[in-house]
C-alpha cells in the first residue's frame, strides 16, 4: 500500500528535556496547551517563576466551579445543622470538597499553587471525613493555599491553630489539668523537628503551651480563647524557654512556633520532604542541606526554597523517578484526554463520578486517615493491584464509557490530525499529545499488538481502528510507564 508522503506535516512540538521536568513534576499534567503557555513564558523557568506568583494568573475556569456545590459556601454551625437535619451529612459534603479539590486540579492555571497546596495538606493532615471536624475543613484548606507558597512559619502558626486541627488532635478539649499531648506530639514528630529530635518532656511542655486554644464543639462551633484552661508556669521545649506567666497563652505558643518553624531541625524535615515529593525517595544528603541553608537564610520563605530545588543538578537528572499518587494518575488522565467536564446534574455526572474513580486507585484525595499524611515514596503507589486499577480507568475513559454524563469527550476520528495517516506516525503523535514526548520502539510495538495493525498501515476515516478501536490505543499509551510517573 503506497502512503503520500507527509514531509509538510510537522509534528507536534514537545517541550525539552529539563522544561518537560519542570512542569511535568510541579503540575498535574503536561498538554499541549500547557507546553504553549511555557513556550510563550521563555522556557520553563521564567515559566515557574511566573507560577510562583498566583495572585497575578487569571483563573476564571476554577472560579465557576465555587456554585457547583453549594454545601461548600456553609461553615460552622450552618454546617452542623445541615449535617444533623439530614439536609447534608457531613461525609457527603467532605465528598463534594474532595470532588472540587479534583476539578481544580483539572482546571486551575495555577498549577504550581494549586501541587504546592496539596503537599502542605498532606505535611499538616487534617483528614476530610465525616468526623465532627469536616465543618471546619473546607476552610482549613483554604488556609493551607493562602500561605502555600508564604513562609512557614506563617503557614505554621495558621495551621496549628485553625479550628479543623484544634478539633482532629483533641487540642480542643485540652486543659490545664489534662492537657492532651495528641497534637503537640505531632506538632514535634510530624510538622516541625520530626522524631528523635525531642523529647517526652517537650512533648508535655508542648501540651501545657497550646492549653487554652478551644473550640465551641457542638453549639457554635467557633474557635476561642479559653484563659482558664491554660496551664501557666515556666516550659521549656528544646532551646526554647519562658516564664508563661499569662493565663493568655496565645503569645508564648506564637513564640514557640517562631521558634520551631526557624529551628535546624525542622528547616531540615522540610527540605527533605520537599526533595522526597519533587526529586526522588532517597534524595542526596547534600541537596537537602542545600535546601536547609536556605529555608533558614530566607527566613522560612517557600519560594527561594523551590528555585533552589529546581536549579539543583539532582532534581535535572531526577527524570522518570516519581510514581503518580491515585489523584495525581485519574486527574492527569482528564487532562491527557482533553475531557471537559460540566457542571454536575445527577449523582452519576463526571464531576460526581470522578471521586468512585480515584478512590477505586486506592486513595481518596486528602482523606488519608493518620496525620502522618499520604505517603510520598513510589513504594506506597506501584502494586499490581494499583496498576490494575489504573488501566481499568484509562481503559474506560480511553473509551469515553465511564463517567459519560456531563462530560464530553474528544471523538475517535479528532484524535488523527489529518487523513490518510500511516499508523506509525498516528502513534508518535498521540505519544506527543499524551505523553509529551515522542513515541519509542516499544511503544510503537505495544500499541501494534494491541490493536493488531501495522506499523506502516494507512488509517482512514472508515479505517476499524476510527471505528472500534481508537480505544484500545488511546489505553495502551495511557498504560505506558512513562505515564505513571511525573
Amino acid at each position: 500500500m503506497t502512503v503520500a508522503p507527509q514531509a509538510s506535516r510537522a509534528r507536534r512540538r514537545v517541550l525539552g528535556g529539563y522544561s518537560r521536568l519542570v512542569v511535568s513534576r510541579f503540575t498535574y499534567g503536561l498538554t499541549p496547551g500547557l507546553a504553549k503557555q511555557v513556550r510563550s513564558r521563555g522556557g520553563a523557568t521564567d515559566w515557574f517563576e511566573w507560577q510562583l506568583q498566583p495572585e497575578k494568573i487569571r483563573d476564571r475556569g476554577v472560579a465557576d466551579l465555587a456554585g457547583w456545590w453549594p454545601g461548600l459556601a456553609f461553615s460552622g454551625a450552618d454546617a452542623w445543622n445541615r449535617h444533623v437535619s439530614e439536609v447534608q451529612p457531613g461525609w457527603t459534603l467532605m465528598f463534594d470538597y474532595q470532588r472540587w479539590l479534583l476539578l481544580r486540579r483539572i482546571k486551575t492555571r495555577r498549577q504550581v499553587h494549586e501541587v504546592m497546596t496539596e503537599f502542605w495538606e498532606h505535611h499538616l493532615n487534617v483528614p476530610a471525613n465525616g468526623e465532627p471536624f469536616f465543618v471546619h475543613r473546607k476552610d482549613y484548606g483554604d488556609t493551607i493555599r493562602s500561605h502555600a507558597l508564604g513562609r512557614f512559619e506563617d503557614l505554621l502558626q495558621a495551621a496549628i491553630t485553625h479550628p479543623a486541627m484544634l478539633m482532629y488532635l483533641d487540642q480542643a478539649v485540652s486543659t490545664a489539668k489534662h492537657p492532651n499531648e495528641n497534637l503537640a506530639r505531632e506538632m514535634l514528630e510530624l510538622h516541625t523537628v520530626g522524631r528523635k529530635n525531642h523529647t517526652e518532656d517537650d512533648v508535655k511542655n508542648t501540651a501545657r503551651i497550646l492549653t487554652g486554644w478551644r473550640v465551641d464543639q457542638f453549639k457554635t462551633w467557633e474557635p476561642f480563647y479559653d484563659q482558664a484552661a491554660h496551664a501557666t508556669g515556666p516550659v521549656r521545649v528544646l532551646g526554647f524557654s519562658d516564664p508563661n506567666a499569662s493565663p493568655d497563652g496565645r503569645a508564648v505558643t506564637r513564640r514557640l512556633l517562631t521558634y520551631l518553624a526557624h529551628h535546624p531541625a525542622t528547616a531540615e524535615r522540610i527540605a527533605h520532604r520537599l526533595a522526597v515529593k519533587f526529586v526522588r525517595d532517597d534524595p542526596p544528603a547534600g541537596l537537602v542541606d542545600r535546601l536547609a541553608r536556605v529555608y533558614l537564610d530566607n527566613d522560612t520563605a517557600i519560594r527561594p526554597v523551590l528555585r533552589a530545588l529546581v536549579d539543583s543538578p539532582e532534581f535535572r537528572g531526577s527524570k522518570g523517578s516519581k510514581v503518580r499518587t491515585p489523584s495525581e494518575d485519574v486527574v492527569a488522565t482528564y487532562r491527557a484526554l482533553g475531557v471537559k467536564v460540566k457542571r454536575p446534574t445527577g449523582d452519576k455526572s463526571a464531576a460526581h463520578a470522578i471521586l468512585w474513580q480515584t478512590g477505586s486507585l486506592g486513595a481518596f484525595p486528602q482523606a488519608w486517615p493518620r496525620p502522618d499524611g499520604l505517603p510520598l515514596t513510589n513504594q506506597a503507589w506501584s502494586s499490581p493491584a494499583r496498576m490494575m486499577a489504573s488501566m481499568q480507568v484509562h481503559w474506560a475513559m480511553g473509551g469515553g464509557w465511564w463517567p459519560k454524563e456531563d462530560a464530553r469527550y474528544r471523538r475517535p476520528a479528532a484524535w488523527v490530525p489529518r487523513y490518510p495517516m500511516r499508523f506509525d506516525r498516528l502513534v508518535d503523535h498521540l505519544s506527543r499529545t499524551i505523553l509529551h514526548q515522542p513515541a519509542t520502539p516499544v511503544l510503537l510495538q505495544a500499541c501494534c499488538e494491541a490493536t493488531e495493525i501495522g506499523k506502516r498501515e494507512r488509517i482512514t476515516r472508515d479505517h476499524a481502528l476510527i471505528r472500534w478501536g481508537m480505544p484500545r490505543l488511546l489505553a495502551t499509551i495511557l498504560d505506558s510507564p512513562t505515564f505513571y510517573t511525573r
